[in-house]
């Protein structure tokens, strides 16, 4: 009996057991089958992100959502605009499918610092396909296979399309360092005229004379399609930084030159500049007024700025070197035996000729034309225009072979500098009195050089042309003139510039393209 019972007992037992897993079961089966369910998601998942709210503010509210099992597809965040925001593998939105209308610098910013506070979110097994992105035109945005939108394929109304639009039309419209105007500038000159007389000649120092006039200090040149940024010395000699820049050519050469030198130092005494001459043989023979050529050095930078004295750009030796009257062979076809010499060491040169080419100076200087080592029986190059073409051809030429062998050097031949003589010619009482800037004009339109000769030469070659000519022949204001540091004379330069003044601007395009 009591057995029984103790059976009966436990029967009851296994049958409500029974019961309770059946009921469990059905309760589960039905709470996976209720929508209800769905109530308990993310709320990351339905939060929809109005602009005036920060993207943070759901992202921290959310602890470490888990989508349930059999889920299809995830609802991502809408912007304010109605784009829908892929989220990735974290559950955080891809940058890169933020559509342009959409406050995607404030979401870059918070999504980057909540990253860490957000917990890993699994995409559960059978999601087949993400939703694509769409923009406030409609256009879907093609997703790449980790469903972040493609680059390419963000729309034209994109920040990145915009910006490759910008540059694809600054590409189009080349910079042309010779056209352009010249424009009014309150901040020139770059240095002073006094205050730079460790670098400048006396004689082209025109605050240091009886001129009465410098309005022609206040203007920059501004070429056409491209911002030329302004000097700065500093950022110069960092550029130049253990290189050599060399000047070879005429006066006009040194002027340019001397420029320079007080571009670099800003017009200040500069003690700690060194004279290196001496490296490249450029001291003062004895009985000479003035040694061929100068190079100083800046110690901080190891930057070396030097000049050479070569007007015609042609190797000159001496017939009888015992005999200081003797001729000499001015060899045509020959660069300069110090440009020869020492061109491993340059890293930027920039040649220049033209004024030297004319019977006088040649007579004057006893120099005798030489091609092929002997002197020239050609009665077409004896011409003093086809000399000065055919040496200019022939340097370049040679100068673009070495080219090969010097990858590092950057090689420019400047175009003649524009001489202003009105009324005469400079040993027929021509002048320049003119003081009011730019009086025949501001602007340069020609695509081309005016110096053909030079721009013919450099066609087909690596040396770059710098073309100042055009720019330079609207400032006949800007010569020496007649004025000089003890008066006024009857005759005047006007073939060499006031310093600070024009060359200025010459170094400037120059360093622009360096």
């Amino acid at each position: 009996m009591k057995g029984g019972n103790s059976y009966s007992f436990r029967g009851k037992h296994v049958s409500l057991a029974l019961v309770a897993i059946v009921l469990f079961s059905a309760l589960m089966w039905t709470w996976e089958r209720n929508p209800i369910a769905t109530t308990l998601r993310s709320a990351q998942e339905w939060y929809y992100l109005p602009s005036e709210f920060p993207v943070e503010a759901p992202i921290e509210s959310v602890g470490n959502p888990s989508l349930e099992k059999g889920a299809t597809k995830s609802i991502a965040p809408i912007t304010e605009n109605r784009t829908k925001l892929q989220l990735d593998t974290e559950g955080v939105a891809a940058v890169n499918s933020i559509p342009a209308k959409s406050p995607e610098t404030r979401y870059n910013q918070h999504v980057t610092s909540s990253r860490s506070k957000v917990g890993t979110t699994s995409l559960e097994k059978g999601v087949t396909k993400s939703i694509a992105p769409i923009t406030e035109n409609g256009t879907k945005l093609q997703l790449d296979t980790e469903g972040v939108a493609a680059v390419n394929s963000i729309p034209a109304e994109s920040p990145k399309t915009k910006y490759n639009q910008i540059v694809a039309s600054s590409r189009s419209k080349v910079c042309n360092y010779a056209k352009g105007k010249w424009v009014a500038d309150s901040r020139r000159p770059l240095y002073s005229g006094f205050g730079c007389k460790q670098w400048l000649s006396s004689m082209w120092s025109c605050r240091m004379t009886q001129r009465p006039v410098f309005s022609f200090e206040g203007y920059r040149w501004q070429p056409e399609n491209c911002e030329m940024q302004d000097f700065d010395r500093t950022a110069f000699l960092r550029k130049m930084q253990d290189k050599t820049i060399a000047f070879i050519g005429d006066s006009l050469g040194r002027q340019q030159f001397q420029s320079l030198m007080c571009m670099a130092t800003g017009g200040e005494e500069s003690p700690e500049v060194q004279n290196v001459g001496w490296e490249y043989g450029l001291v003062k023979p004895r009985g000479a007024i003035r040694p061929d050529g100068w190079a100083y050095r800046f110690p901080e930078t190891n930057t070396t700025i030097l000049y050479y004295w070569s007007a015609s750009l042609s190797d000159l030796v001496p017939l009888n070197i015992s005999d200081k009257q003797s001729d000499v062979a001015m060899h045509l076809d020959r660069p300069p035996a110090f440009m020869r010499r020492f061109l491993h060491r340059f890293d930027v040169l920039v040649l220049n000729t033209g004024h030297h080419w004319n019977r006088g100076k040649l007579t004057a200087n006893r120099w005798v034309m030489h091609v092929n080592g002997k002197p020239n029986e050609d009665k077409k190059i004896a011409e003093i225009a086809n000399a000065k073409n055919f040496t200019i051809h022939s340097i370049v030429r040679w100068l673009d072979m070495q080219l090969v062998s010097h990858p590092r050097l950057k090689a420019f031949f400047r175009t003649i500098s524009p001489r202003h003589f009105f009324n005469g010619d400079w040993n027929t009482g021509g002048s320049c009195d003119n003081t009011i800037p730019l009086s025949n004009g501001s602007e340069i339109m020609q695509e081309g050089s005016i110096d053909s000769t030079i721009e013919g030469a450099l066609k087909g070659t690596k040396i770059k042309i710098l073309d100042i000519t055009a720019l330079s022949q609207l400032r006949d204001e800007a010569h020496m003139s007649r004025y000089t540091v003890r008066g006024t004379l009857n005759s005047s330069d006007c073939l060499h510039w006031c310093l600070p003044g024009i060359p200025d601007t010459w170094n400037e395009l120059l360093v622009a393209q360096i």
